[in-house]
């Protein structure tokens, strides 16, 4: 952890005495405050110097029944943060993906031990959103570990900051930058509404460069949907209470269609002559009934023979094919498989949380 700075005028003050003290040379002090001292350009930008911002809040305020002047106040104090358009940017092209790569970031030692403690915590919370909502309590401990390794790294940007870079600076360059910035549009006004509503500070939470906010990383919209009072406290705290994080992550699977029972995978084997561009088109929708899967080349073992529902081929690459070695890994996913990409839509992430929770599960011998 970064050690906070302090105030300008404090640090000013500590110079000057350890000058006093001849602890450093006034002229080191001199140089290193030349070194820092920022051109006029890279002084903070806040959004009250933006007029079409502060139009934006004032047709939210007059759409949401909000407090126009607040509405405009609140915008005005979100600070453009120049290093968060660049994070939204796709990877360049060409790159291989790798999912023994990707696995190894979300599946180790740290969030394995810091899920199992996790679990125990909570397993009668965990239980009981399994009984209300029909989400195994993998599920649920897979998520928040793959997202925040349960509270650890919940984010360290302003909320209100990340989301009105999105709304008004989004990347041009972006190849769906018109949609995104749309989004990124009725995120800040929900997150608005979501305030005024509740009380909440705009100006305090914390959370990731793109707005996500606490243990399950949600978007404004997504804790107006979803987020639940699950220890009965009388209030949603997504950020201190694991009940209400565990329910809420149950409540959102069950919003996007979880079914109970239904397994989220099975292994599949490939036949040589698989015709993999009709397999893969569908992307991780599933689209194939058992037998039309079969016919294009992808049979499942004893365990998926039984599957009624559609499925999907999942491919997941490990790096330039041409490598040997590197053949990629595939699975049948069925339409639970598709409701965890609802969370984040990539195979991957699906599949590490998957797999994080089965590990963690393993771990406690559940």
């Amino acid at each position: 952890m970064t050690a906070p700075r302090l105030p300008l005028d404090r640090r000013r003050l500590l110079a000057t005495l350890c000058i006093a003290a001849g602890a450093v040379p006034a002229s080191a002090t001199s140089q290193n405050s030349q070194k820092r001292r920022r051109p006029a350009d890279a002084v903070p930008l806040t959004y009250a110097t933006r007029p079409e911002a502060l139009r934006w809040a004032e047709d939210v305020a007059t759409r949401r029944d909000l407090p126009p002047g607040w509405a405009r106040d609140t915008v005005g104090q979100a600070v453009y943060l120049s290093n968060v358009p660049h994070l939204m940017l796709p990877p360049a092209r060409g790159t291989a993906k790798n999912w023994r790569v990707y696995r190894g970031r979300f599946i180790d030692p740290l969030r394995i031990g810091a899920g199992a403690r996790f679990w125990q915590r909570n397993r009668t919370a965990l239980a009981r959103a399994h009984d209300e909502f029909g989400v195994p309590p993998e599920i649920v401990v897979g998520i928040v570990g793959v997202e925040t390794i349960y509270g650890q790294n919940m984010g360290s940007f302003r909320v209100l900051d990340a989301l009105a870079t999105l709304s008004f600076d989004f990347p041009p360059q972006h190849p769906r930058a018109t949609a995104r910035q749309a989004f990124f549009q009725d995120e800040l006004e929900q997150y608005l509404s979501l305030c005024q509503r509740t009380g909440m500070d705009p100006r305090q939470p914390l959370g990731s460069y793109a707005g996500a906010m606490g243990m399950p990383q949600f978007m404004p919209s997504s804790w107006v949907r979803y987020a639940i009072d699950f220890d009965g406290d009388g209030r949603i705290d997504l950020w201190g209470s694991e009940s209400d994080v565990i329910g809420s992550v149950a409540n959102y699977f069950k919003g996007y269609g979880w079914q109970p029972g239904l397994p989220t995978h099975y292994p599949v084997q490939l036949s040589p002559d698989a015709d993999l561009d009709t397999l893969l088109a569908p992307d991780i929708l599933p689209s194939f009934r058992l037998a039309r899967f079969a016919e294009l080349g992808a049979r499942l073992s004893a365990p998926g023979q039984a599957h009624e529902g559609p499925l999907a081929l999942i491919e997941l690459q490990n790096g330039n094919p041409a490598v040997p070695g590197n053949t990629p890994s595939y699975v049948a996913g069925t339409e639970n498989f598709y409701v965890v990409t609802r969370y984040n839509w990539s195979s991957y992430y699906a599949m590490a949380v998957i797999e994080l929770g089965r590990e963690v599960a393993a771990a406690l011998g559940s």
